[in-house]
């Protein structure tokens, strides 16, 4: 092991090697920016490139390169103008946006990207330390584990309900779920629920359900409650520093889920999207109850930990890939052709055969991290400067990206016509009250629930698969917790309450 990060090293810090890991780091920050340009698209635009440059290692290294460079820049649109084009990045915009709107949107920004970098950086370093013992862990999840690990991820919607609103949070969940199953089924290819739409057998797009979700009733509120503008900052952009108190307040939050984001992103087919909003139920399960309240409304925990857990189990999802050949996720996969475009060959003797290729790849991830750092923080004060446009150029601004994301996401006109009625749709239950995360938490895992329970359904022959496997059970069962615990404690509070009415 030694032997090869000592090629790794030797291999990532070549001038060539460095060159790639900063021009992935720029263009996959970029491209994050940029609401609709996921990694995935860029990708797969950029893999004859990575394959003309001949060398499988700085091929990977930029291809690595993009993907964390595109988490990490990905927070900036969810801060800034509610527009989440990234899946791993909706959490973002909870905490985040609401922080820009406060006028903290320097803040904001530096929170995410020191919570982004630590993330990154720690998933690295348990990487190499972890990466051949992690491989046989994931090993043993399969697709009951899957769909139970999902069934969590969905059992974290209580975590974005306000107090009170859990029925409604649940109901939202329960949309969502039911629009993920628009299109082919998992069971059989044939569409189901298009209304005789085509255009619809591919299902909803997740960019356009994104938009229509966050970007397009911000544009709404901004015309109809101008005083959401920020155009009175004048074009002064302040708190960019976090205090110390402030620090003190997030380290351990990033602590924590970057271990567990990593963790996360080890498992095949969980990825950045279930750590973050895990890592995001998590933190608000576990704060103080004055806390729990500024969660949504603010909460710089609230906006740590997302970020930290997207990096990190960005940087997990390498382990499936590089020492089992198995693509965690949309992304991963389309690395997986390019490494098979490279010749190749990822899998448990990748490690021993190729050791400058496996360890490289590891090392430049938290070179990047750092070059990622350094290229950011710099340029928080002029990227935060967009909340400063005045009101009458920002509308137009957000509705141009909104519309711009859900056409390149599906290429096809159709997508803006959803995007609009849906948006509409998605306006009003914001001035009904109903929170609209549950909604996406439900349209992202439904499709992956649906998989892995029509499989564990056929190789078990039924629902028995839940009882014959424990590691199912135990994960339903932390589900259920998750859903009860959040009840209890405001039952408590509410009998507690009222024994205080009582005794005055």
């Amino acid at each position: 092991m030694l032997e090869g990060i000592l090629v790794g090293l030797s291999t990532a810090f070549s001038i060539s090697n460095l060159l790639m890991v900063i021009g992935g780091c720029l263009i996959g920050t970029f491209i994050g920016m940029l609401p609709g340009l996921g990694p995935m698209s860029i990708i797969a635009i950029m893999i004859p490139v990575a394959i003309s440059i001949g060398d499988p290692s700085a091929a990977l290294i930029l291809l690595a390169g993009v993907y964390y460079g595109a988490i990490f820049g990905g927070s900036t649109s969810s801060i800034l103008i509610n527009a989440p084009g990234v899946a791993s990045t909706v959490a973002t915009s909870f905490d985040g946006y609401p922080l820009a709107r406060q006028g903290k949107a320097g803040k904001a920004l530096t929170v995410a990207a020191i919570a982004s970098f630590c993330g990154g950086t720690i998933g690295a370093i348990l990487l190499m330390i972890f990466a051949p013992a992690l491989a046989s862990v994931a090993l043993l999840f399969h697709s009951a584990e899957y769909f139970a690990l999902m069934v969590v991820g969905l059992s974290a919607i209580a975590a974005f309900a306000g107090t009170g609103q859990v029925a409604k949070a649940l109901l939202m969940t329960f949309v969502g779920l039911m629009m993920a199953t628009v299109g082919e089924g998992a069971l059989f290819n044939m569409p189901r629920f298009t209304m005789g739409v085509m255009d619809l057998q591919s299902g909803f797009g997740f960019i356009t359900l994104a938009m229509a979700m966050f970007a397009l009733p911000e544009a709404i509120y901004l015309v109809l409650d101008p005083s959401r503008s920020n155009s009175d900052t004048g074009g002064e952009i302040k708190d960019l520093r976090i205090t110390k108190a402030e620090a003190k307040s997030i380290a351990p939050v990033i602590g924590r889920q970057s271990i567990q984001g990593f963790l996360i992103g080890v498992l095949p087919g969980a990825g950045a999207t279930i750590a973050s909003f895990l890592g995001y139920a998590v933190e608000r399960n576990i704060a103080p109850k004055e806390e729990q309240e500024q969660f949504g409304k603010g909460s710089i925990k609230g906006l740590a930990a997302p970020e930290s857990a997207n990096n990190a189990a960005c940087t997990g999802s390498f382990v499936p890939l590089l020492t089992l050949g198995i693509p965690g996720s949309g992304t991963t996969a389309i690395l997986l052709g390019a490494l098979i475009a490279l010749n190749v060959s990822p899998g448990p003797r990748l490690m021993i055969d190729q050791p400058e290729i496996f360890w490289a790849v590891i090392i430049s991830m938290y070179v990047g991290n750092v070059i990622l750092l350094i290229l950011n923080l710099p340029l928080i004060p002029y990227i935060a400067k967009v909340l400063a446009v005045p009101r009458t150029f920002l509308i137009p601004f957000i509705l141009f990206f909104t519309l711009m994301g859900a056409y390149i996401g599906q290429n096809n006109a159709t997508e803006l016509l959803i995007l609009v009625g849906l948006g509409v749709a998605a306006t009003v239950l914001r001035f009904a009250d109903y929170p609209l995360a549950p909604l996406l938490i439900g349209f992202i895992l439904g499709s992956m629930l649906e998989d892995n329970f029509a499989r564990s359904m056929q190789l078990y022959d039924g629902i028995g698969f839940i009882l014959e496997r424990p590691m199912t059970m135990g994960l339903l069962g932390l589900a259920s917790l998750l859903v009860i615990l959040p009840s209890y404690r405001a039952r408590r509070a509410r009998l507690r309450a009222e024994g205080v009415a009582d005794a005055d």
